[in-house]
């Protein structure tokens, strides 16, 4: 999943009411008074996020392949995990 300007600026302010278009840190609209935030605080935020979401993504994946492995272990074939998990 990529993480979009606005979801990056709601981090960083969850009171911030703001309009974003095309995921473009220029086309910020401010809106409500909220005080805004440099584009390049934006932008590492993005970066930081961006980087915890992939890092949740892999863990997630790694994950899931010790808890399949975890059933070969005791004895599940292919076909019973896939019944199990939904595939």
């Amino acid at each position: 999943m990529k993480i979009g300007i606005c979801e990056t600026i709601l981090a960083l302010n969850p009171t911030a009411q703001v309009s974003c278009s095309d995921n473009d840190v220029n086309r910020i609209e401010w809106l409500a008074n909220t005080p805004v935030i440099a584009n390049n605080i934006i932008l590492a935020k993005q970066i930081e996020l961006q980087a915890e979401e992939d890092n949740r993504i892999i863990q997630q994946e790694i994950n899931k392949q010790s808890a399949l492995n975890k059933l070969k272990a005791l004895g599940l074939n292919d076909a019973e995990i896939n019944s199990i998990i939904g595939n």
